[in-house]
């Protein structure tokens, strides 16, 4: 019975605070870009998820948040695949030449294997729409890998992007299923400190690496300050507040948003077959997630 006014306000506030997402996580993808211009991958997240790791442990500090044993385990898996996994991918591949267009794209796929795995799990049925629409947007995606977008991403940057977009997918449901009761404040400052020790070896390995400058530092403060600040703070409250699908589905805005941003900021070229690409793969996942049916819970 209280189902309709609840949905009600989930959608209000979808919309609201998704475009706030959106916008704050692509610009993630330029910055992470430029930062990678003075940095080597792995040592630029340590930077980036340590600083960000301090700030939310100090706010937790600030505010006396407390979590359970269970609820810290959880976020730190939670941590070690939506921190480490996804942005150990996505920052290598974009080492490795990978534009920040070609980057969004690739986790822009997430909403389809996201909807895939909740039907695997149980938790939503799929129905002949929804098969159509996950079949328009993967055609969506071959149309935009087919114009190669920058013609010279190697087939190693498209492995990592792969293991980032698997990291934010399984990411996800498991920040839905199991670590979305925890205060923000205290999971997040878990996640990030997990996701720098993990990284830290392979920072090492690279020999630390960066150029002491502001060319470094302006993009390192965007992404601790607002992207992993206020970026993974409202994708927190929206996995708390709505469906993984639904949030997920917010991330096929990602690769026409950061094409446009890369356009425009980095020279990345724009061509009418990626455009094609992107609006069919949008068509896809609307229609793969406008109408999911979730299973009743029991008990």
């Amino acid at each position: 019975m209280s189902n309709s006014p609840s949905t009600t306000r989930s959608s209000s506030g979808l919309s609201v605070l998704g475009v706030a997402f959106v916008v704050v996580w692509c610009t993630g993808y330029i910055a992470g870009k430029l930062m990678l211009d003075h940095a080597a991958p792995f040592t630029a997240l340590i930077w980036r998820f340590g600083l960000a790791g301090l700030m939310f442990a100090v706010l937790a500090l600030m505010a006396g948040a407390r979590g359970g044993g269970r609820d810290v385990l959880h976020s730190m898996v939670a941590g070690m695949l939506m921190l480490s996994m996804q942005f150990g991918g996505v920052y290598l591949a974009m080492g490795w030449g990978a534009s920040a267009g070609v980057t969004a794209l690739v986790i822009g796929v997430m909403p389809l294997l996201v909807a895939f795995l909740a039907m695997l799990a149980g938790s939503e049925r799929l129905g002949p729409a929804q098969w159509c629409g996950l079949l328009l947007g993967f055609a969506g995606v071959l149309l935009v890998v087919a114009d190669r977008v920058d013609g010279v991403t190697p087939a190693r940057a498209w492995i990592a992007l792969a293991v980032g977009l698997a990291g934010i997918s399984m990411g996800t449901l498991y920040q839905k299923r199991y670590s979305s009761k925890i205060d923000l404040r205290l999971g997040l400052a878990i996640q990030n400190g997990v996701a720098t020790l993990a990284l830290l070896p392979l920072a090492l390995a690279e020999g630390f690496r960066y150029e002491a400058g502001m060319a470094f530092y302006r993009p390192l403060a965007w992404t601790v300050l607002v992207n992993s600040v206020g970026g993974f703070a409202l994708l927190f409250l929206l996995i708390r507040r709505d469906a993984a699908t639904g949030v997920a589905a917010l991330f096929f805005l990602m690769p026409p948003v950061t094409a446009v941003f890369g356009h425009l900021l980095l020279g990345e070229h724009l061509t009418l077959l990626k455009i094609g690409g992107f609006l069919l793969a949008t068509v896809g996942v609307w229609l793969a997630t406008r109408t999911s049916t979730p299973v009743p819970s029991t008990g």
